[in-house]
């Protein structure tokens, strides 16, 4: 062993991803015939890591049938000139080129970037619908919503962000403003928020009913900072804060991000990578959690790639989804695996048919 090892987080304060240590492990697809849609991972080409078209090509190529993707903002190839509210658009042209590859069927099957979510700050007020008719009109179709940077703690050891952003912006008025617009074009909300974040969620999706709102990654329930073992008391603190979400009609829910640093975890401190039943039973209390409280139509599993890759392989995640999903009809497992997902984003149904 290295007397130096490599610092577990990268300059993105993410869980650094080494290959070698996943290749340590193979898990044969279970279900391998369940089609999927991967409702949330990332683009990007930085200093430290690369994750494009080919990174994600080859982390699908597991033998799970993963029909189509969406794209999540992640501040990814922002145009370097013009106004600062314009500069997101270009993380969507960038996107929007990638799907365009993907859709011309050289790559295969898989549809890319399906779904678009981009950036567009819903603070600015008058100039938020020219803003979200800019990105539709570079991505077409392909655009289905925005997210804003939202995830914010008191702690400085509570961070996921490239770019930490201030305690707003979910509790600003104007916020709400452009939450509406959002809604009147038929587009959908992401939000990443903490579970200590929750209540301004539940105002918000309360304040804009109209709004299809998709909170992202379980809704963070922490296990880092304060919440440092005391797994248990901030699992309790994290359901009563995710139940009343669970009353809202228009908020749906995704299934993942809890191989995040954030979380709590530390799978990638072991020798060996994790297994999906390490992880199934890991992520079983939030997962049962939210499947029952949520319902199969309204939850989708979600990789959040490449973010999560630093604890676990694609292959090896989709496995311990499909562990967690084995209690489920065959009904709810067609919304949890692409259903909820090809609905609540707009995708064509014929890219979750069966053969």
């Amino acid at each position: 062993m290295s007397p130096h090892p490599p610092p577990r987080l990268n300059a993105s304060r993410q869980v650094a991803i080494r290959e070698a240590w996943l290749d340590q492990l193979r898990e044969a697809a279970l279900d391998p015939a369940l089609p999927i849609i991967d409702p949330h991972h990332h683009l990007w080409d930085r200093a430290d890591e690369r994750y494009e078209l080919a990174e994600l090509l080859q982390d699908t190529a597991t033998g799970h049938d993963i029909r189509a993707t969406i794209f999540v903002q992640c501040a990814s190839m922002y145009r370097a000139e013009g106004p600062e509210e314009m500069r997101p658009l270009g993380e969507t042209e960038y996107v929007n080129g990638i799907a365009s590859a993907s859709a011309s069927g050289r790559y295969g099957r898989l549809r890319a970037c399906a779904g678009i979510i981009g950036f567009v700050d819903l603070t600015l007020g008058d100039r938020v619908a020219p803003l979200l008719e800019a990105h539709r009109a570079a991505a077409g179709p392909r655009f289905r919503g925005v997210r804003n940077r939202t995830a914010w703690h008191p702690s400085p050891e509570v961070r996921s962000n490239l770019i930490g952003p201030p305690p707003g912006p979910l509790g600003d008025p104007r916020f709400v403003d452009g939450a509406r617009e959002l809604a009147r074009q038929g587009l959908v909300l992401d939000v990443w928020a903490y579970h200590t974040q929750l209540p301004l969620v539940v105002a918000l999706a309360r304040a804009v009913p109209e709004l299809t709102v998709v909170v992202n990654h379980c809704g963070g329930p922490l296990g880092i900072g304060p919440y440092a073992g005391r797994r248990a008391e901030a699992l309790a603190e994290w359901r009563a804060a995710v139940m009343p979400l669970a009353a809202l009609p228009n908020v749906m829910m995704k299934l993942g991000g809890l191989a995040m640093e954030v979380g709590g975890h530390d799978f990638d401190l072991a020798d060996r990578p994790p297994t999906s039943e390490t992880l199934a039973e890991a992520w079983r209390p939030v997962i049962a959690t939210l499947l029952e409280a949520f319902g199969a139509p309204r939850c989708m599993f979600e990789s959040n790639f490449p973010v999560d890759k630093g604890m676990c392989s694609y292959g090896v995640l989709w496995n311990a989804f499909k562990r967690l999903a084995q209690g489920a009809s065959a009904a709810e497992r067609a919304a949890l695996f692409a259903g909820t997902a090809a609905r609540v984003y707009g995708l064509d149904p014929a890219l979750v048919q069966t053969s």
